[in-house]
């Protein structure tokens, strides 16, 4: 399997960079509570300081939204609409300890990550504008076509896995319990994402390492090296 975000896309967001991460011996059953305390610290230092809005990392997500052609306070993405509930609520719902792991992270770098169970993926999948006909399937269970032209991450099976890029991922490749193989993708826009990528897939790896028998591996993507086989 392979995982990459189309030519149109890099072109159109030259400061784009990405991480990937695949592990398998993923569970339900490894207990991340002391490990989502402390990314949950790191984000409620940073908010004590400004709200989530001023970060840089949310900052250029919401530029990026706008030159989608998106309002950024209607449709955020993914770690801004985490960090906004964590701000108002001082926690998030536990879902799975890989996806409360992952989005304390996330609360922490300020970056959306991203984790697609691959046995609901249908060969390749890839960041790329939609021609509208893909299918998308909600959490509840709706199908939804995205629009023509919105950015999706999307399968061979025109299988929409994420809509308006990291915005809202699809309930068809949901981390359930029964999840045993993962693909983890981590996309920023701001000025240090390069570094900051780099050091988010490192602290996913090392979580993973340490709460479950994962044999993982990773990449950092960019324009000249656009793609992860896995």
């Amino acid at each position: 399997m392979q995982f990459s975000h189309s030519n149109a896309i890099w072109q159109a967001f030259p400061e784009l960079r990405a991480g990937a991460l695949h592990a398998g011996g993923i569970h339900a059953d490894a207990d991340v509570e002391a490990a989502i305390a402390d990314f949950n610290a790191i984000a409620d230092a940073r908010l004590a300081k400004v709200q989530e809005g001023e970060f840089p990392e949310i900052q250029a997500w919401r530029r990026g939204f706008s030159r989608m052609g998106l309002k950024p306070t209607q449709y955020r993405c993914a770690s801004e609409a985490l960090l906004r509930r964590f701000r108002q609520e001082h926690a998030l719902p536990r879902l799975h300890p890989l996806i409360d792991l992952c989005n304390a992270i996330s609360l922490a770098f300020a970056i959306p990550v991203a984790v697609f169970d691959t046995e609901k993926i249908v060969g390749d999948l890839e960041v790329r504008r939609a021609g509208g006909d893909e299918t998308y399937l909600t959490f509840g269970g709706e199908i939804e076509h995205p629009e023509p032209n919105e950015v999706i991450f999307a399968d061979g099976g025109e299988n929409a896995h994420a809509r308006r890029w990291t915005n809202r991922q699809s309930g068809l490749s949901a981390v359930r319990p029964a999840t045993h193989s993962v693909l983890i993708v981590a996309e920023a826009l701001h000025a240090s994402a390069g570094d900051d990528i780099a050091r988010l897939v490192e602290t996913v790896a090392n979580a993973l390492a340490r709460h479950w028998p994962a044999a993982t591996k990773t990449a950092m993507l960019s324009p000249v090296s656009p793609r992860f086989e896995f």
